[in-house]
């Protein structure tokens, strides 16, 4: 079997899955189309066969994947540019294409790739855009009663249980890219797209974690002891043989000064994964996650300045709102500081490092409603007034991304929401 042979076989191969997929899904007219092109190859291969018979060598699987692998990317790749070339396109009135199953597989093996805060959670995929959750209360027991012979036992407390209600959120966006993009190659089409969805979707996914840790109170840690005291008293042995210190790039430089008496860094590889990082923290050796600063970042903390002249280099910031959570304060940089105005101004004078402890599956319930839902176009406008993208007039394709999902406090017990402060200012 010849080069020719083999892409023809691969095609082949290629439109019978979309045929399946199509027929289950009802498409009738699609699985049909894809069965007449199915009728066409192997004509057309029957055909190779007769000119180029003689030659042996047979297709493997790996070619086939392969040649699927490519055909993938060059179906999505032609189906984008087929609608910069019409104003109907797919099903939606405004040129729309509905991005094949198998590439938001790809985008959610992208997203999985790298760190989330999703991979710490527990994850339940739901079907309704609203429901209740049952999980049994954690109590402590009393054990039975003694009871003396031929007296009536007395009665126990049943196990109690909270309910916990979901209501799913859209969570969306509109990405246009210019159409420069698709004059480039089909696999730097399929790369750049497949990448920055996956991106934007885990960093919405930690936003919104984040989001949902917060809603319980921040509690500041002074130390190692502090940290060993969240451990061993405020989780306990409920939650912390299960438990993670979860940080961010600040947090690690933090832990990765400890010492102990000895001189010997608390922080360390993991044993049984030198990958994984552990701390040693008193008798206990709890796991460390490490995330960017730029999906956990450390919080800026200001203070009025004691200035009484302008120093030259130092930034200094006003300040507006009323620390509400309808008004919450803004600090803005001063460009040219002015000592009339020094009264009004602040400084940052430390950071807030994130130092959450716990066991988050426990901690945080994530409601997956569906995968993601990408969508595009060539005729849409979205926006208004100068930030107004007409896709058409501007030479644009608008991607749309779709994400619902719900992020709700489990057992807020089971974690503490930790900082810890660091000063910027330099100690005399």
């Amino acid at each position: 079997m010849n080069k020719k042979m083999r892409e023809i076989k691969a095609q082949i191969e290629v439109l019978k899955d979309e045929a399946t997929k199509l027929f289950e899904a009802k498409d009738l007219d699609g699985a049909e189309k894809n069965l007449a092109a199915i009728d066409d190859l192997e004509r057309e291969y029957k055909l190779a066969e007769k000119l180029f018979q003689g030659e042996k060598e047979e297709v493997t699987d790996e070619v086939v994947n392969k040649v699927k692998s490519v055909n993938k990317v060059k179906a999505f790749a032609d189906n984008i540019k087929s609608i910069r070339n019409t104003m109907s396109v797919g099903t939606d009135t405004d040129g729309g294409y509905t991005v094949p199953e198998d590439v938001l597989t790809d985008i959610e093996h992208l997203k999985e790739a790298k760190k989330s805060l999703k991979d710490l959670v527990s994850v339940e995929t739901v079907t309704t855009m609203s429901g209740k959750r049952t999980y049994k209360k954690r109590s402590s027991l009393t054990g039975f009663s003694t009871v003396g012979e031929g007296n009536a036992i007395g009665q126990k407390p049943t196990p109690k249980y909270d309910r916990m209600s979901y209501t799913i959120k859209k969570r969306a966006g509109i990405y246009p890219v210019t159409n420069e993009l698709f004059d480039d190659s089909d696999a730097n089409i399929y790369n750049e797209l497949t990448t920055w969805i996956a991106d934007d979707s885990r960093v919405t996914d930690n936003i919104n974690i984040l989001a949902t840790i917060n809603k319980k109170a921040k509690e500041k840690l002074s130390g190692l002891d502090d940290v060993k005291k969240a451990l061993n008293v405020t989780l306990g042995q409920a939650f912390k043989p299960t438990s993670k210190v979860v940080t961010n790039d600040d947090g690690l430089q933090y832990l990765d000064t400890l010492k102990d008496k000895d001189g010997k860094n608390l922080l360390s590889a993991s044993p049984a994964d030198p990958m994984k990082l552990v701390l040693a923290a008193g008798a206990s050796i709890i796991p460390v996650e490490v995330f960017p600063n730029d999906d956990i970042s450390s919080t800026d903390v200001y203070t009025k300045t004691s200035d009484t002249e302008v120093t030259v280099g130092k930034t200094y910031y006003t300040r507006t709102g009323s620390g509400t959570a309808e008004s919450p304060y803004v600090y803005t940089e001063v460009a040219e500081p002015a000592k009339a105005n020094l009264g009004n101004y602040y400084e940052i004078t430390a950071y807030q490092v994130p130092m959450i402890i716990g066991d988050l599956k426990e901690g945080i319930k994530f409601f997956d409603r569906k995968k993601l839902n990408i969508m595009t176009s060539n005729t849409a406008v979205v926006g208004s007034g100068d930030d107004q993208i007409n896709a058409f007039e501007d030479d644009m394709t608008l991607f749309r991304a779709i994400q619902r999902d719900d992020v709700e406090t489990r057992d807020e017990k089971a974690f503490v929401n930790g900082y810890i402060e660091i000063s910027t200012v330099a100690s005399a």
